[in-house]
């Protein structure tokens, strides 16, 4: 007699976590307090809702405007580098056709290695070296290239092999950068642009408290604070990242059972917030502090046990765009809660 399984069916929108270890419930002296935590099915992919990794799922080819070969890892040649101010991100490098160029942290660049093979190049094609020159604003002598496993030789800026995101559709999009925490688009010298962006707004401050842009009052960050509260005229205090963005929660995601409820092109907007030290986290209590394991391996923050997020929205220091965005999103207290909506 054949007994018959049910099997429930898991939703696109989020895949539940399985936790081996209670949320923040061990210390051990680490600097670090990860949730450990798998996805259940041994990391597969359940019904679509997990992102590879590498960015939202997203296949090579749909319609980038790169000539980007489907499944292949491979892309048009970049032809002439230009520079290009995208608002959210700062000043990215960008190919002929105005689609931004981006690098991968796992890669190095002295000596240059590409470390994105295989399901990782179907999604970040790795950009040809041929044809490439330089328009103004980019030193022609940062250009170079590096042998990939295939063979064939891929395009390095300041030693950094260079990619495309498949899922930008048009010139001027950046949808790539902060994915997985480990993708970011190319500066004209190589760096990553947000890191640029973000140095120049600091700069704009005066003295000891920085200038926070609109709603934000002064902060009294320790250097190299990876995660403070800041004052924000509206919402009260709030929870920020090394960079000064407000941090968020997402009402779909939940702390206990651990969920996922920001997955796929969820990520093009809110891009998970990266684990930290919290020995150098100023303001919060250190038990709070925490991270997850996401379905791509990385890590993200936790504050009381939930993921947090940045928004893509805010394009400057201090804002907060994105509190109370569809009614699920929401800016983290001191004290590790959800500003109420209504703030």
């Amino acid at each position: 007699m054949n007994k018959t399984r049910r099997i429930s069916t898991v939703g696109s929108v989020a895949a539940v976590l399985l936790l081996a270890a209670g949320c923040g419930s061990s210390d051990n002296g680490a600097a670090r307090n990860t949730n450990s935590v798998q996805p259940a099915g041994a990391g597969k992919a359940l019904g679509g809702a997990y992102d590879t990794g590498y960015g939202a799922g997203a296949a090579a080819g749909s319609g980038s405007g790169s000539d980007v070969g489907a499944g292949s890892g491979k892309a048009g040649s970049a032809g002439q580098l230009s520079v290009r101010d995208i608002a959210s991100v700062g000043s990215v490098v960008t190919d002929s056709a105005g689609m931004a160029l981006y690098r991968f942290d796992k890669d190095t660049p002295q000596p240059p290695k590409s470390n994105c093979d295989g399901d990782c190049a179907a999604v970040w094609p790795a950009v040809p070296a041929d044809d490439a020159t330089a328009a103004a604003g980019i030193d022609a002598a940062l250009i170079g290239s590096v042998d990939r496993t295939d063979g064939s030789k891929q395009l390095t800026l300041g030693g950094w092999p260079v990619y495309r995101y498949a899922k930008d559709t048009k010139a001027g999009e950046a949808k790539g950068e902060g994915v997985g925490g480990t993708w970011h688009a190319l500066a004209p010298d190589g760096k990553k642009a947000i890191d640029k962006k973000q140095k120049e707004a600091g700069n704009t401050g005066s003295g000891s408290g920085m200038e926070m842009g609109a709603g934000m009052g002064g902060m009294n960050m320790k250097s190299g604070a990876e995660l403070s509260v800041a004052d924000n005229e509206k919402l009260g205090k709030i929870l920020v990242d090394g960079q000064w963005r407000t941090l968020y929660r997402f009402d779909k995601d939940s702390a206990w059972p651990m969920k996922f409820g920001c997955l796929g092109a969820c990520l093009d907007t809110w891009k998970p917030a990266a684990a930290i030290d919290k020995a150098k986290a100023e303001g919060i209590n250190g038990k709070l502090v925490g991270s997850v394991k996401r379905p791509d391996g990385s890590e993200q923050l936790t504050i009381d046990c939930w993921p947090v997020y940045t928004f893509t929205g805010d394009t400057e220091p201090g804002q907060a765009n994105g509190h109370n965005k569809q009614g699920l999103w929401f800016a983290v207290t001191a004290e590790g809660k959800k500003v109420p909506p209504t703030a």
